[in-house]
């Protein structure tokens, strides 16, 4: 079973997924809790802007996919109860310039054109070390703020409104919250793509969140859910040969099927 590990793409691509699902599990819970998975989904694909950007300027995708998938989380941040436009429409239009501003960068790059489908749908076996390098300062940087803020975090998740009478700046820690969404959607993109985020992020908070509802537990749980589901789904895709992401996230949405029937069991 673990002979798909003597190859080092796929040792690459096992780490890659252990890194995403540390982030993918402490922010799931909170997107989930804070139900804005939308709002996840908007920003992931608002970083596809960054990754036609780094392609046209011939600098790492990432690193582009960070800086609008960042912009994208402040602007949305800011756009909050500041304008007149509701929040999904807010979403929606960023969403779409995110996805066309990628297009055309791409489009624009003279001669070779990059393989989309990778950054759309996730290409974990092509991580490189840079890329595990670059996941794992984003890892310790969500961990950080997280640990840091995490009584503010919990309180805005829960009860928005009874966190800012008491005192709680909800704005900027809604702020820093969207932000650390930002770079768990870069974490992710390599393995699953900005198409099937939105998945990876609300599908194992999600069946933790059916057993617990403390947000230390369903952060623990879901990170768990996440390293089985990317090892196990990583170890299908290399027996049948098919899609590493979308595989990932089939493993991931059959156990939600699994978990949500015995809930309704129970």
């Amino acid at each position: 079973m673990l002979d798909f590990l003597q190859y080092e793409f796929m040792r690459n691509a096992l780490m890659a997924g252990l890194l995403a699902s540390l982030a993918c599990g402490i922010i799931g819970a909170l997107v989930v809790v804070k139900r804005i998975s939308l709002v996840s989904g908007g920003i992931s694909h608002a970083a596809f802007g960054g990754v036609g950007l780094g392609y046209l300027l011939d600098f790492d995708p990432l690193l582009g996919a960070l800086f609008f998938a960042l912009a994208s989380s402040l602007g949305m941040g800011l756009m909050r109860g500041r304008t007149k436009v509701s929040e999904d429409s807010a979403i929606g239009i960023l969403w779409v310039t995110g996805m066309s501003l990628g297009v055309l960068f791409i489009g624009l790059r003279a001669g070779y054109t990059p393989d989309l489908f990778s950054y759309l749908f996730g290409s974990i076996l092509t991580v490189s070390r840079l890329d595990l390098a670059i996941m794992f300062v984003l890892d310790m940087v969500i961990l950080l703020v997280v640990f840091t803020f995490y009584k503010e975090l919990l309180a805005l998740s829960f009860d928005e409104e009874f966190a800012t009478v008491r005192g709680v700046p909800t704005r900027y820690v809604y702020l820093t919250l969207l932000s650390m969404v930002a770079l768990t959607v870069v974490v992710l993109i390599r393995i699953v793509g900005v198409v099937l985020v939105i998945a990876m992020l609300t599908i194992p908070a999600t069946i933790a969140w059916q057993f617990s509802h403390k947000l230390l537990r369903i952060m623990f749980g879901s990170t768990v859910l996440s390293v089985v589901f990317t090892t196990s789904g990583l170890w299908l895709s290399y027996v049948f040969n098919s899609a590493s992401g979308a595989t990932i996230v089939l493993v991931s949405v059959a156990a939600f099927i699994l978990s949500s029937t015995l809930k309704s069991l129970r």
